[in-house]
């Protein structure tokens, strides 16, 4: 799916701006890091930049801080994965909290769902 040329520039700019749990997931994932699957970071795709994705088996990993957890951001979240279950990408929200504390089971729940 493509994305606006100000999505893609975006998506760069955040590439360079990693938050600190995106960048521990990354360095797991990077380089086939887990089961083998390439992941994309700060991916654009339609109108949305998602945190890791994998193409293989249509996967959005999102890392969700806690800007995620007022109702405006919620409701925002749930258009976007509806929009994105539409198009057949699965969204796995994984909060940065358990990224900081406990990366090896967010690991074994992202293989989980590559597995799946």
């Amino acid at each position: 799916m493509d994305a606006p040329n100000k999505t893609q520039a975006r998506a760069r700019e955040l590439r360079r701006n990693l938050t600190l749990p995106e960048v521990l997931l990354w360095q797991a994932l990077r380089k086939r890091g887990l089961c083998g699957a390439r992941f994309r970071r700060q991916h654009p795709i339609g109108p949305y930049i998602l945190d890791f994705y994998c193409d293989a088996a249509r996967l959005a990993v999102e890392i969700d801080g806690s800007s995620h957890d007022t109702p405006d951001q919620a409701r925002h979240d749930a258009r976007r994965t509806d929009w994105l279950n539409r198009r057949g990408v699965a969204v796995l929200r994984i909060p940065a909290r358990d990224v900081l504390t406990d990366l090896a089971g967010v690991l074994e729940e992202i293989g989980l769902r590559l597995k799946a």
